[in-house]
């Protein structure tokens, strides 16, 4: 499998982590020791993936309701043969988010050490799909 196409698999394995609410999944593509952050309210938030892997088995999963999968990549931004920047758009019942998800290439494959995320806007009701 070239580069390219690993990287798009591990942001598919992602993308249906979060459509499935699938903590296996995020483990798989994580690295453990990433994070995630925000600053959508004017403070720096941090969250280890730990904490939000918890936090979405948690969850109602989109899938589990009928909602189909909407994700899509917006962008791949290539440091190097072993590091990249990818930025994606997704929905989770009626949030929309824009991520920059950071991968690096590893003996385990592409895994995201970093996500940055934004709460791009929020649909007016949770219709399916």
């Amino acid at each position: 499998m070239q580069s390219q196409d690993a990287l798009f698999a591990a942001v598919q394995t992602y993308f249906e982590a979060i459509h499935e609410c699938d903590a296996a999944k995020l483990n798989a593509v994580f690295h453990p020791a990433s994070s995630l952050f925000d600053a959508d309210n004017g403070m720096i938030f941090v969250e280890p993936i730990e904490s939000f892997s918890r936090d979405v088995a948690g969850r109602t999963s989109p899938a589990s309701v009928g909602q189909a999968m909407e994700a899509e990549v917006l962008l791949v931004d290539y440091l190097s043969p072993l590091s990249a920047t990818v930025k994606i758009r997704i929905r989770a019942h009626r949030s929309v988010f824009v991520d920059h998800l950071g991968f690096v290439k590893g003996e385990d494959g592409w895994q995201i050490v970093s996500k940055i995320w934004h709460l791009e806007s929020e649909l007016s009701e949770n219709r399916a799909g």
